[in-house]
């Protein structure tokens, strides 16, 4: 086989959809995926709208048995992997093994200190609309990092 690509995003100010979308398309074209920064993704729109998304998703996965799940998770690196899981075929075997080559960071972890992070002009949002950050919904949500 053939030396696996590997593409390191710096996802500040990114909005969520489209570097998710991005990070999707990358990982079924066979190269690997590492984000950094995952908490300070950007959601556009209101917070309280944010807000209400996440919750409702997180009280109907708590609806089970709290043991054992379904769980759905307030951490923001695993709320952006979930969103990139989203844009995938992940029933399809070529969809798990895409899901596999992604890794999403919060911050910036000391392994990847040196290396060169890209920023995305299609994932960038304008400083007109109105947005949150991921961080922030997932704090205020009950996340610990």
């Amino acid at each position: 086989m053939s030396a696996e690509k590997k593409i390191f995003i710096d996802a500040q100010n990114s909005v969520l959809g489209r570097l998710a979308s991005f990070a999707a398309k990358k990982a079924l074209q066979g190269e690997q995926v590492a984000i950094v920064n995952a908490e300070k993704v950007v959601i556009t729109g209101s917070s309280d709208y944010a807000m209400q998304k996440l919750k409702i998703k997180i009280d109907l996965h708590s609806k089970g048995n709290p043991r054992k799940g379904p769980k759905c998770s307030r951490m923001p690196d695993k709320v952006l992997r979930r969103a990139i899981r989203g844009m995938l075929p992940f029933e399809r075997k070529r969809g798990r093994e895409a899901f596999k080559r992604v890794q999403v960071f919060i911050s910036i972890p000391a392994e990847m200190q040196g290396k060169q992070f890209t920023k995305l002009d299609v994932a960038a949002h304008s400083a007109k609309q109105r947005y949150v950050e991921l961080g922030t919904i997932c704090k205020l949500l009950g996340a610990k990092w």
